[in-house]
């Protein structure tokens, strides 16, 4: 499986490939996608149309802003593989931690970041919607 980046000219790629991951009414549009991309820091890794990685960076602090993997090709290694590259792009950036949130009834998500070494740091209520909360993570990349 062959990480390549993506930028705003992938936008629309991403789009449909979040669409397939999230509830509709809460997967990001092009126009979002791009708009984020083309900040400064921001990156994605993308495995062709199987899934991508979005992130940022900001001095020593880098954050995972979504993940999507494509239904047919979950559980094959993907979402571990975007992350191991997330993390190893921006440690050798400098950051020294990569924080995240994920849905707090999204077990499949939470344990792929707790196999990449994410541990929970607090909890943010009502974070997608009333009664939807995230957990917060981060994962140390110094020391």
């Amino acid at each position: 499986m062959k990480l390549v980046g993506a930028g705003p000219e992938d936008a629309a790629l991403l789009a449909a490939l979040h669409a397939t991951c999230f509830p509709p009414g809460s997967a990001w549009d092009a126009e979002t996608l791009a708009a984020l991309l083309a900040l400064d820091g921001t990156f994605a890794l993308r495995a062709g149309e199987a899934g991508f990685i979005l992130a940022r960076q900001t001095l020593d602090e880098a954050e995972i802003l979504t993940l999507a993997v494509a239904p047919a090709a979950r559980r094959g290694g993907l979402g571990a593989a975007l992350v191991r590259a997330a993390l190893a792009r921006v440690a050798a950036a400098g950051a020294k931690a990569m924080f995240l949130e994920v849905a707090e009834a999204n077990a499949a998500a939470i344990g792929l970041y707790a196999a990449a070494g994410f541990a929970r740091i607090g909890l943010r209520r009502d974070y997608y919607a009333p009664g939807s909360h995230a957990l917060a993570m981060r994962r140390c990349l110094s020391g």
